[in-house]
C-alpha cells in the first residue's frame, strides 16, 4: 500500500466572500464544491480544486464567521507549498499579486506570500514527474496555472518522535523532508523548528493534511496507524470520499482519504460548486442550513453572466 500524495488541505477562515474572492478571483482556482462543514452545518465547508476536481489540488476552508486571526505553533502546519511550471510562472505570480496588492518574498525560483488572513503559500518550480492539476481562468495562462500541492511545512519541536509513525505509513525521509509517494502522485513534510509564542487555531491557519488512499485499501491504513502507535478514528463517511483521522507525534492531524466517489456524486462536473451542496444526512435541514450561511458570489460563475 501506498500513500499517493497529498488529497487535499482544510483551513479556517472568517470570511467566505474574501476567500472565495482571492482563491478563485486571484489565484485561478476552481470552487469544485459549496457545502458545510459535517460537525457543524451552520458553517460553510468550501473546497478549491482544478477543473476536473482531482485529489492533488483541493484546498478547503471552513468559514467561522468573524473568527479571530489564528498563530501556527508547534504542531501546526504553516505553509502550504504549490507547484508551478518554470521561472517564467513564478514572474507571473509575483506580477499578478502585486497588482492583487499582496506582498511577496522571492528567492529564486520560490516566491512566498499570504493570504488576506496570513495563511503563508509558497510557489515552487518542481521537478516532477506528476501530471499537473490545473484550473481554467481567462486572465491566468495554463502554463502559469498553480499545478497542485507540492509539500506542506509544520512546526515541530520533536520531530524524531513521528518517525516511527510516518515509516509505518510508507513515508520515506531524505534530506529532512518526509516524502509520501503512491505510484500517480507524491507530497512532501517538512517539519520546523516553531515560531515563538503558542499557536492558536483560528483564521488563517491550516485545521488538517489528508492524504489519498485507494479505495480499497482505507480499512488496511487504519489498522496501519495502530501499528505504528496512531489511534486513528472509525472510518467516516464524509460523501465525497472516506475519512479517518489521527495526530501524528509531533501534533498534526492528519487525515487519510479516499479518491472516491468524488465531488461529482452529487451534481455534474460542469456546475459544481455553483449551488450549496448538502450530503444526505443533512438534507432534512437543508432550509435551515440556507437561512443560516450567508450567500456567496463566485467570481467564475459572475464572469460568465
Amino acid at each position: 500500500m501506498k500513500l499517493d500524495g497529498i488529497h487535499h488541505i482544510t483551513a479556517i477562515t472568517a470570511d467566505a466572500q474574501r476567500n472565495v474572492d482571492f482563491y478563485v478571483g486571484v489565484l485561478g482556482l476552481r470552487l469544485v464544491k459549496k457545502s458545510v462543514n459535517q460537525d457543524d452545518p451552520t458553517v460553510y465547508h468550501l473546497f478549491y480544486g482544478d477543473e476536473d476536481a482531482h485529489p492533488g489540488l483541493d484546498l478547503t476552508f471552513f468559514e467561522y464567521p468573524g473568527a479571530a486571526p489564528g498563530r501556527a505553533g508547534d504542531g501546526m502546519i504553516h505553509r502550504v507549498v504549490w507547484r508551478v511550471a518554470g521561472p517564467a510562472a513564478i514572474d507571473f505570480w509575483a506580477d499578478r499579486l502585486a497588482n492583487a496588492g499582496i506582498e511577496t518574498q522571492r528567492n529564486g525560483d520560490n516566491l512566498l506570500f499570504a493570504d488576506p488572513e496570513g495563511l503563508d503559500h509558497e510557489l515552487l518550480v518542481a521537478d516532477v514527474s506528476d501530471a499537473p492539476l490545473i484550473a481554467e481562468h481567462p486572465e491566468i495562462p495554463s502554463e502559469h496555472a498553480l499545478q497542485g500541492f507540492h509539500a506542506v511545512r509544520a512546526f515541530s519541536s520533536q520531530p524524531d518522535a513521528s518517525e516511527r509513525l510516518l515509516e509505518t505509513l510508507g513515508f520515506t525521509s531524505a534530506e529532512g523532508r518526509w516524502e509520501a509517494r503512491g505510484d500517480n502522485r507524491g507530497s512532501l513534510l517538512f517539519y520546523d523548528e516553531p515560531a515563538a509564542g503558542r499557536g492558536i487555531q483560528g483564521a488563517g491557519t491550516v485545521h488538517h493534511v489528508a492524504w489519498t488512499s485507494d479505495d480499497e485499501d482505507h480499512e488496511a491504513w487504519r489498522e496501519r496507524v495502530e501499528q505504528g502507535g496512531g489511534h486513528p478514528t472509525p472510518v467516516i463517511d464524509r460523501h465525497y470520499f472516506r475519512s479517518i483521522y489521527f495526530r501524528e507525534p509531533s501534533g498534526v492531524l492528519f487525515e487519510i482519504a479516499t479518491r472516491s466517489p468524488g465531488f461529482t456524486v452529487d451534481e455534474p462536473l460542469e456546475h459544481l460548486g455553483e449551488k450549496l451542496s448538502i450530503p444526505p444526512f443533512l438534507e432534512g435541514r437543508r432550509t435551515e442550513i440556507e437561512a443560516t450561511v450567508r450567500p456567496l458570489e463566485n467570481p467564475r460563475v459572475a464572469a460568465r453572466s
